[in-house]
């Protein structure tokens, strides 16, 4: 898994905005695509690479509590 996250944010000549989220596995980009849905506006194609197929990270918290 990637610590780097990056979102790549290509304008057209044409004024079309095109945007590429990096090392975010897993769902977790599709709330990041959301955002940025809200802030461009219509969504002409979604196109999902490798990492949306990898494993989420699980995150795990020890909160020294014994039983």
């Amino acid at each position: 898994m990637s610590d780097k996250h990056e979102i790549e944010i290509e304008i057209t000549e044409t004024g079309e905005v095109k945007a590429h989220i990096k090392g975010i596995p897993g769902k977790g980009c599709t709330e990041v695509a959301k955002i940025l849905k809200q802030i461009v506006g219509e969504v002409k194609s979604d196109v999902k690479t490798s990492e949306y197929y990898q494993p989420e990270p699980r995150i795990g918290i020890d909160a020294g509590i014994k039983k």
